[in-house]
């Protein structure tokens, strides 16, 4: 018997209250970093390893980007640049650090002096908060930030970023309150939707129809009986996924476990809905992801419009950046005319010593903006609306861009099991027929508020409004796999990253022993890189297990260190971090460059404890958290487990999702370090994963005196 339809009304507000709950985390979590202890040199680098901060900062350019924003270029500063942090060509670059493109951030003054607003205290009651903005783009010598919301400059932030020129800077990172507000504003719409307004999509969603079934009398009319695929390489499963979304009606799952070609399959996917006179909408909850589907979309010569600012630059993305259309389309020469007067008169700035002449020149360039966006606006209407496939992230798909009810035949979202699905629902109120790719056997999206209450205490009443058993951890994807079942998914099998013994455990455990390593990756180890590196017993094996059991590498909150209400209740082992360092140091003895190896670990407490070990020695290698580190891939990984305690408690290993990322990094070479006493008590995954090391792992044993 089918499960009851989820009445839509209660779900929204449902996840209202939970994104309000979450949002309050996260302004917390921000608020702690950005004023704790005066932000002194030590914390802003613990914020830093942890993925919050960017320090050594300075003002190098602005320019006015899309919306006639503001645009600062941030470099590194030379001044404190060492040996380590310059490029090859001796020029500074920024140290690693977990700010992506489309984070909001705040710039502060290192010296902690007010930005020249006028004002004592940001809406927080901060002093000396400097100007907020969106990071645009990032590279290893610069990060760009827009400063100003949605397109509104306002004179007070032409002034706060001018007051940045000349200071030693840093980057603070912030709550998103644009993603917040309109997943807010998408539920609030969905709570008030009469039913009759319900299109078939959202009936499905919700379990108050079902799928309509690929090869029925009502399957798509765009199912063909045989499919012309265009790309010669594609394997088995993933024409088996393209022919089944193309012939679904309403809803299809393409899951892609690690490796087996996701993205490649979706190019095939959009260009056969566009063959097919389709209209589509493509988006993913990052802009790494939807940048990603740009550059392989743009050889295909389909004609495509990115939402939003592209992550990479390539020239292959700019093409197809409205950023970039609006200037070279034939209705974008007045607007480029526009947007360099604006540059000379933001320029012109600094050389006007006058106040009166400065703020003469701050009212022209409010009236050059707005006559700019209005201009702007027209020509991204017509560009739109005259492409056949259309890029966003998840929350640009609520941007004014498409705020015109512009109909799509076919919503497609990449890495669907990532995202909230709140963010989903932006995207999705209008679709006709939806695409959802991802692997729920990874980590879903981070959620700060898990396991919080609201401080508020509700009446009886109040709570019965809330549907119970609803989290933000619950994805989309995994709600209608469990609503409707495997006959709305398909499996992609052939997986072309991981050395075959780094792929077995993870295919038997979590794939139903469904993958297949690819002819070309199967049994490609380090030693077999296309330059020379030495054949030793770590470039030699796939696999390599230092087990810390004996009690002699035990761990430590990091309450009992320093830096603890920065990094709560995380833990770090210093002793497994020698173990690591020195596993890494063979490695680049052998001739491993470094920049082909990541550590990663699940604990920021141990992140900031191997940043100090390995980052200056190192500068090319990555280091960072098992959950930042979902969707990247490396020749060699390096995973530190960190628990080791006679309690044999286990935290949040236990997640076998989280596992499943960290195992599942690496290309020729993973190295596993931890403690099997510790880790195979914390449940019977765990145990079968370190019952699997022991008889297939090369296994070693460390010793603590060597390493002291």
């Amino acid at each position: 018997m089918p499960p009851s339809p989820t009445p839509i009304p209660l779900f929204a507000t449902t996840q209202l209250h939970l994104l309000d709950l979450e949002h309050a985390a996260e302004v917390s979590t921000s608020k702690l970093a950005s004023t704790a202890a005066s932000v002194s040199p030590t914390t802003r680098r613990t914020l830093q390893a942890t993925g919050q901060a960017l320090t050594g900062l300075l003002l190098s350019q602005c320019r006015t980007g899309l919306g006639g924003r503001l645009v600062g270029e941030f470099a590194p500063d030379p001044a404190i640049a060492s040996d380590e942090t310059r490029a090859a060509d001796g020029s500074p670059r920024l140290s690693a650090h977990g700010i992506r493109v489309g984070d909001v951030v705040r710039v502060n003054d290192v010296a902690g002096k007010k930005a020249a607003s006028g004002k004592d205290k940001d809406k927080d009651g901060e002093s000396g908060a400097g100007p907020e903005g969106v990071v645009t783009r990032t590279s290893e010598k610069a990060i760009w930030i827009a400063f100003g919301k949605s397109g509104a400059v306002r004179k007070e932030d032409d002034e706060a970023v001018d007051a940045l020129w000349g200071k030693k800077l840093w980057a603070i990172k912030l709550a998103n309150d644009v993603t917040h507000r309109r997943m807010k504003q998408t539920m609030e719409k969905m709570a008030k939707m009469p039913e009759s307004e319900y299109s078939h999509f959202m009936r499905v969603a919700f379990g108050y129809t079902t799928p309509l079934q690929p090869g029925a009398g009502d399957a798509a009319p765009d199912a063909d009986a045989e499919v012309e695929f265009i790309d010669p390489t594609l394997n088995d499963s993933q024409k088996d996924a393209i022919r089944f979304a193309l012939g679904s009606r309403d809803i299809a799952l393409i899951h892609g476990p690690p490796g087996t070609g996701k993205t490649h399959t979706l190019i095939e996917l959009i260009v056969q809905l566009v063959r097919r006179n389709k209209r589509v909408l493509v988006c993913g909850p990052s802009n790494v992801s939807v940048d990603n589907i740009v550059e392989r979309l743009a050889p295909t010569k389909v004609p495509v419009v990115r939402i939003g600012h592209p992550a990479r630059l390539l020239p292959s993305v700019l093409e197809h950046s409205l950023e970039v259309l609006t200037q070279t389309s034939d209705a974008g020469g007045i607007v480029k005319d526009i947007r360099r007067e604006m540059d000379e008169k933001q320029a012109s700035i600094r050389k006007t010593r006058s106040g009166r002449e400065r703020r003469g020149i701050y009212d022209e360039l409010k009236i050059l903006r707005k006559e700019f966006r209005e201009r702007e606006s027209r020509c991204v209407d017509n560009l739109v609306r005259e492409s056949s496939v259309v890029l966003a992230t998840l929350h640009g798909a609520g941007g004014h861009q498409l705020k015109h009810q512009q109909k799509f035949d076919v919503v497609i979202i990449d890495e669907a099991s990532q995202a909230l699905e709140a963010q989903c629902w932006i995207s999705l109120l209008h679709a006709e027929k939806v695409v959802l790719a991802g692997d729920h056997l990874q980590l879903p999206p981070t959620v700060k508020s898990s396991g919080q209450k609201s401080e508020k205490k509700s009446s009886d009443a109040e709570s019965e409004e809330l549907l119970k058993g609803v989290s933000l951890e619950r994805t989309l994807f995994d709600r209608l796999l469990a609503l409707h079942g495997s006959g709305i998914k398909r499996m992609l099998t052939t997986q072309y990253r991981m050395h075959e013994t780094i792929m077995r455990f993870p295919s038997d455990e979590l794939y139903e022993g469904r993958l297949i390593a690819g002819e070309a990756v199967k049994a490609r180890l380090l030693v077999d890189l296309p330059y020379e590196v030495q054949s030793t017993d770590d470039t030699q094996e796939p696999l390599v297990f230092w087990d810390t059991q004996g009690g002699d590498f035990p761990e430590k909150a990091e309450e009992e260190i320093k830096g603890g209400a920065l990094l709560g209740d995380s833990k770090s082992n210093e002793m497994e971090a020698l173990v690591v360092a020195r596993h890494v140091n063979n490695l680049v003895d052998a001739g491993l460059r470094p920049e082909h190896i990541a550590v990663i670990t699940p604990y920021n407490g141990q992140l900031a404890l191997l940043s100090r070990m390995l980052r200056e020695k190192y500068p090319g290698i990555e280091l960072g958290s098992v959950d930042g580190f979902q969707g990247r891939e490396k020749e060699a990984v390096v995973v530190s487990l960190v628990r080791s305690n006679a309690e044999h408690e286990v935290g949040f290993l236990a997640e076998k999702r989280r596992l499943n990322v960290a195992m599942t990094r690496p290309k020729r070479h993973l190295c596993i370090c931890g403690d099997s006493e510790t880790i195979s008590r914390g449940s019977n995954f765990l145990k079968h994963w370190m019952d699997f090391l022991e008889e297939n792992a090369d296994l070693r044993y460390p010793d603590a005196g060597d390493l002291l």
